[in-house]
């Protein structure tokens, strides 16, 4: 397996009641590793702040702050679209569990990952986040479409045989 581009593993040890607060941010080697799995022309700045906890149950609770500026190819155009993105998220780790959950859409909804391993990698949850916060189909704002030329419908092919019945009957 291949280790993350981003990687920041954090000893589960470490995680007690009180909160463990760690700031990280991506090297420009990782940053170019990480612009490369997303697609990215670039990825100029990844940073975070981030906060754990552990709950009852053996549940660890991993709140954070991120933000990063990147560029992208449009979609139209393929010129250069600078992004930032500036967010927030919430992890919830713990045992797995027996039986899998059923999916939810629900934005609101506690995200859990069950753990496997005595560590967590804060570096991975964060570009994780990142990937999905990147814009699906980023425009340039000078990016116009052209207009399409009128399609004209093709004949039914059925048009052919209602001609031929008309001929018939003259």
């Amino acid at each position: 397996m291949t280790p993350p581009e981003f990687s920041r593993p954090i000893a589960l040890a470490r995680v007690g009641r009180e909160p463990v607060r760690e700031a990280i941010a991506a090297s420009a080697a990782e940053r170019e590793a990480l612009a490369r799995r997303f697609g990215l022309l670039a990825l100029d700045h990844l940073a975070a702040a981030l906060e754990l906890r552990r709950e009852r149950g053996g549940i660890i609770v991993l709140e954070a702050t991120y933000e990063a500026a990147f560029v992208q190819s449009c979609v139209v155009s393929l010129e250069p679209v600078p992004g930032h993105v500036s967010d927030r998220f919430a992890l919830h780790y713990g045992p797995g569990e027996e039986e899998p959950r059923s999916l939810s859409l629900d934005p609101e909804e506690e995200v859990f990952e069950p753990l496997s391993g005595e560590t967590v990698d804060l570096g991975e949850a964060v570009a994780q986040e990142l990937s999905l916060a990147l814009p699906a189909f980023p425009r340039h704002p000078d990016a116009a479409l052209e207009e399409e030329a009128a399609i004209e419908p093709a004949a039914s092919p059925f048009a052919v045989l209602k001609g031929l019945a008309l001929d018939e009957k003259s």
